[in-house]
C-alpha cells in the first residue's frame, strides 16, 4: 500500500496545511466526518473550520506549541461541520520541514467525551450515594440514643438542616387533639401563618417557593418573603398508615429540587418516623409494665417502688405520709346482678374517680381484685381524713351502665407513718395496717374511712 493510498483509507482524519495553517488536502474520512467536500476545505484555514473557543486556543497556543517544538499531541478542539453542528476532536500535528507542511491527524472524541461524562455522572452518584449512607448513618446514630419524641424531634431536626443545607428546620408532631405542636428545631413562621396549611392527604413531599408563581399557598409565600426565605418543604411523618407529623425544611435560597434530594428526604422521613414509633412503643411498654392494664392506675409492682421511696422520703423530710386501702363494698353483688364486664366497667370508672378525689401527686393503684391503694405524701390524719371524705362521695355516685344504675360504695382504711413519732416501717406494715383499718370501716357499716395509726 502506497503512502497515497494509506492516506485516503485512513480510519481517522487526516490534514495536511501549510505551515500558515491553510489547507491543501483532506482525507475521505475528514470529509466525510464534516460533511464538507474537498474544493470547500482546500484553500481554507484549517482555523476556519473550529467554533470560537476553540479557534481562539487554535491561532495562539496551538500555533505557539509548533513553532517550539515542531508537534502538538491531544488538543482538544471542536469542529464545525458543514450543517452547523460541532464535533468534539483530538488532534495530533506534526510539522514536516522538508516537505514545508504540517500533517494533522483529526480523532473523533464524541465517544470519549461522553464516556467522561458518563464517568462524571457516575462518580457523583457514587459520592452522593456515599453521603446519603453518611447522612442515614449519622441520624441512626442519633436515634439510637433518643428516648423521647422531643430527643427524637431535635436530632432529626439537626440532622436534616446539616443535610440539606437548611437555614432551619422544624419538626411538628400531631398532639392528642390532633393539632401540629412544634417539638422539635424552629419555626421562623411561628406566629404568622401555618408552615403548611393543611396536613394533606397524600404522602407526598410538598413545596411552597416564595415567588409570585406561587398559587397554592399565597399566604405562606408572603410570610417567606418577610423571612427573606425562598422555599420550605413539608415531609409527612408516617408509620404504617398513621400520621405522627411533619419536618418543615426552609431554605434561605434554594428552589429547585432534584429526585436525590427527595430520596433523601423521603428515607429521613422513615427512619424518623420509624424511630418515633419505636420510642412510643417502648414508653407504652415501660407504663404497661408499672401499671394495671385495665384500668390504667399503678399496678403492683409500682405501689411497691412508690411506697418505698415515700417511707424514705419521709423519714429525710420529717413529712407525715398517709396510706389509703380501698375496698368496694358488695362489689360480688355488682357481678351477679348484671355481669362480670359490667363489674370491669365499674372498676375502671371508680379507678377514674379515685384519681379524681386524691391531689396531683398522689399514686393510686390497684393491687388485685376491687382492692385500691392511694399513697399520699406529705399527708398527716387531718389532710387524709379530708381527702377520704372527697373519695366517699366522689365514689358514691352512681354509675349508669348498658342495663341499668350501678350505685356503688368503697370502704377506706387509713394508715399513718409520722416521722420523729413512729418507728420506719416497712411498705408491708402501712399496707396491712391500712388493710386492717378497712376491715374496721366494713365492720362499721361500709362507705367510711377508719384511721389505723401504729
Amino acid at each position: 500500500m502506497t503512502v497515497q493510498d494509506w492516506f485516503r483509507s485512513a480510519p481517522c482524519g487526516l490534514v495536511a496545511t501549510t505551515v500558515d495553517g491553510e489547507i491543501v488536502d483532506a482525507n475521505p474520512t475528514f470529509l466525510s466526518w464534516t460533511g464538507y467536500p474537498l474544493d470547500a476545505v482546500v484553500g481554507r484555514p484549517f482555523a476556519a473550520l473550529l467554533d470560537p473557543g476553540s479557534k481562539l486556543f487554535f491561532e495562539t497556543r496551538h500555533s505557539q506549541i509548533m513553532h517550539l517544538r515542531g508537534e502538538v499531541h491531544e488538543v482538544a478542539l471542536t469542529l464545525v461541520k458543514a450543517d452547523g453542528t460541532t464535533m468534539p476532536s483530538l488532534i495530533n500535528s506534526t510539522r514536516d520541514d522538508d516537505a514545508g507542511i504540517i500533517r494533522t491527524a483529526v480523532f473523533n472524541a464524541a465517544e470519549r467525551i461522553r464516556y467522561e461524562r458518563e464517568l462524571v455522572t457516575a462518580r457523583r452518584a457514587a459520592e452522593t450515594s456515599e453521603e446519603r449512607v453518611r447522612i442515614l448513618q449519622d441520624v441512626s446514630t442519633a436515634f439510637g440514643v433518643s428516648a423521647t419524641d422531643e430527643d427524637v424531634a431535635e436530632s432529626f431536626a439537626s440532622v436534616a438542616r446539616t443535610a440539606f443545607a437548611a437555614r432551619e428546620t422544624a419538626v411538628l408532631l400531631i398532639q392528642e387533639d390532633g393539632e401540629l405542636e412544634l417539638v422539635g428545631g424552629t419555626n421562623p413562621l411561628a406566629g404568622k401563618v401555618s408552615p403548611v396549611p393543611e396536613l394533606r392527604k397524600t404522602l407526598d413531599v410538598a413545596v411552597v417557593t416564595a415567588g409570585p408563581e406561587e398559587r397554592d399557598f399565597p399566604q405562606v409565600a408572603e410570610a417567606l418573603r418577610a423571612e427573606r426565605l425562598a422555599s420550605l418543604t413539608v415531609t409527612p411523618l408516617v408509620a404504617d398508615g398513621v400520621r405522627l407529623g411533619i419536618l418543615v425544611c426552609f431554605f434561605a435560597r434554594r428552589t429547585e429540587f432534584d429526585t436525590q434530594f427527595f430520596d433523601l428526604l423521603e428515607a429521613l422521613g422513615r427512619q424518623a418516623s420509624q424511630t418515633l414509633t419505636r420510642v412510643r412503643l417502648q414508653r407504652r411498654l415501660a407504663f404497661l409494665a408499672l401499671h394495671d392494664q385495665m384500668t390504667g392506675v399503678a399496678n403492683r409492682q409500682m405501689l411497691q417502688l412508690t411506697l418505698d421511696d415515700a417511707i424514705t422520703h419521709a423519714s429525710d423530710t420529717g413529712e407525715p405520709l398517709a396510706v389509703m386501702f380501698l375496698d368496694v363494698d358488695d362489689f360480688k353483688s355488682i357481678n351477679d346482678a348484671f355481669d362480670h364486664a359490667t363489674g370491669d366497667l365499674v372498676l375502671v370508672e371508680l379507678a377514674t374517680r379515685l384519681q379524681t378525689g386524691v391531689r396531683s401527686g398522689d399514686v393510686v393503684g390497684r393491687i388485685g381484685g376491687d382492692e385500691f391503694v392511694a399513697v399520699c405524701a406529705g399527708t398527716d390524719a387531718e389532710a387524709a381524713a379530708s381527702i377520704a371524705a372527697r373519695i366517699l362521695d366522689i365514689c358514691g355516685q352512681p354509675v349508669v351502665v348498658a342495663d341499668g344504675i350501678v350505685s356503688p360504695s368503697v370502704s377506706i382504711g387509713i394508715s399513718l407513718y409520722r416521722p420523729g413519732v413512729d418507728s420506719p416501717p416497712t411498705p408491708e406494715q402501712l399496707l396491712v395496717r391500712a388493710d386492717a383499718a378497712m376491715y374496721d370501716s366494713k365492720r362499721q357499716g361500709k362507705n367510711r374511712h377508719s384511721f389505723n395509726e401504729a
